[in-house]
């Protein structure tokens, strides 16, 4: 059963009690990600997250591990666009110094000058990995081309010479200004008593005060036409991102989208996966994905392919974009989506980590607590029209984006640019 509510300071606090776990799930969400930053402080919520783990006036880094691992639990944090988290898997029996841990490192955070300078050249090496990986550095590639001005375009790491400048009086303000109370949810899952937690928060987070939000900026879409960038490099084979623009978080299409994007590429018995793989053997790394922001998304495409097949795969992918599009998807399609849709769900919130994760982007969100039931209904309730509908509205040329990293000669850039429609 979950459990909502909020602290006079503004904290969020959302629970599920689920009494026959060992295990408890502890998350502090932040309503501030990489969208809270520009160019110049790119990688600003990354940073700050690799630093709430370097210690506390009362802890050491070491400290802070030994408190949670030493308990037999774990500990981990993540940075995204709107949201930045920390959180603790643990026995339910350490519910309580797993809560103190994690408050400690998000409102007392030492930032310590040797450390930030330690960690600045850890965080360097970080976003050169990323930028050796060319099945993840496409992806940023996508985003600089479909979100061209806004934060959404810039990398959550930052860039290099965005890390470089950092300055400790920099985080620091940041964090004064995002990691606010009611900028904060806390999410719990596991055997818990919702009372005695909230008791424990208002001792926590005595004497924090309400700040002013500063909300991200609102992309506007003012895309016209068909956007590619190529990166030449020297890869095993060409890798590839196709992306349009969808919807929010909270639109009233989003089931749609969500069957729509299982019956295209969410699993192996997926269109994109059965026709660019098993049947033409173009790609082993083939498949989709749904980006959901506040108030707009992105439908992607990723595939891996022999440079010289990039074109024919690219092409392959957008017929299948277009078939969807032109044809209603079988009762057969829609029902095992469905059902697909509905036993990933549940299984994965017989996990306290995924159940917390679930509930506390929910609640960070869109600041209402899910409805399973309900939201499994109106998933049942979507209807091959709606595929159809859905589908026309994003697949369309004026929406089109492409990234590829890979060895592509000129000739077959013009080439692939001619077949940009859809």
């Amino acid at each position: 059963m979950y459990k909502k509510t909020e602290l006079d300071n503004g904290l969020t606090l959302v629970t599920n009690h689920m009494s026959n776990m060992e295990s408890m799930a502890i998350g502090i969400w932040i309503r501030a990600g990489s969208r809270n930053e520009d160019e110049k402080n790119s990688g600003m919520s990354h940073f700050l997250e690799h630093m709430l783990f370097k210690g506390t006036p009362s802890r050491s880094c070491r400290k802070l591990k030994e408190e949670i691992e030493g308990r037999g639990g774990s500990l981990n944090g993540f940075t995204s666009e709107e949201v930045s988290c920390f959180l603790a898997k643990v026995s339910f029996k350490h519910q309580e110094i797993a809560l103190e841990v994690l408050s400690d490192m998000v409102l007392n955070a030492s930032i310590d000058e040797k450390e930030l300078e330690r960690e600045r050249g850890v965080i360097i090496e970080e976003i050169k990995m990323y930028q050796d990986l060319p099945n993840h550095h496409v992806h940023d590639i996508l985003a600089e081309i479909m979100w061209p001005g806004n934060s959404l375009g810039l990398s959550i790491a930052g860039s290099i010479d965005s890390v470089r400048s950092v300055l400790r009086k920099d985080i620091i303000e940041y964090r004064n200004t995002n990691y606010t109370p009611q900028n904060i949810v806390v999410a719990l899952c596991g055997n818990l008593d919702h009372g005695a937690i909230e008791s424990r928060l208002k001792k926590i987070f005595t004497g924090t005060i309400k700040g002013k939000i500063k909300p991200a900026e609102a992309f506007c879409n003012n895309q016209s036409k068909p956007r590619m960038k190529i990166l030449c490099k020297d890869t095993k084979q060409a890798h590839l991102c196709i992306g349009l623009h969808s919807f929010g978080k909270n639109h009233k299409d989003r089931f749609a989208l969500t069957i729509l994007h299982i019956i295209l590429g969410a699993n192996m018995s997926s269109r994109l996966f059965e026709n660019i793989r098993e049947k033409k053997g173009l790609a082993y790394e083939i498949g989709a994905e749904v980006k959901r922001y506040n108030e707009t998304g992105a439908f992607v495409v990723h595939a891996g392919t022999e440079h010289k097949k990039a074109k024919e795969a690219i092409i392959c992918i957008l017929k299948e974009l277009k078939g969807i599009k032109e044809k209603y998807v079988t009762l057969g399609e829609l029902k095992r989506a469905k059902e697909f849709f509905k036993v990933q769900l549940l299984m994965a919130l017989e996990d306290t980590v995924e159940h917390m994760l679930w509930l506390g982007d929910y609640a960070a969100s869109l600041n209402k607590l899910p409805d399973r039931e309900d939201i499994i209904k109106k998933v049942e309730s979507v209807t091959a029209d709606d595929i159809k509908r859905v589908s026309q509205s994003i697949f369309n040329s004026s929406s089109l984006n492409i990234a590829v990293i890979g060895e592509l000669e000129d000739r077959e850039q013009r080439e692939i640019e001619k077949e940009l429609v859809l």
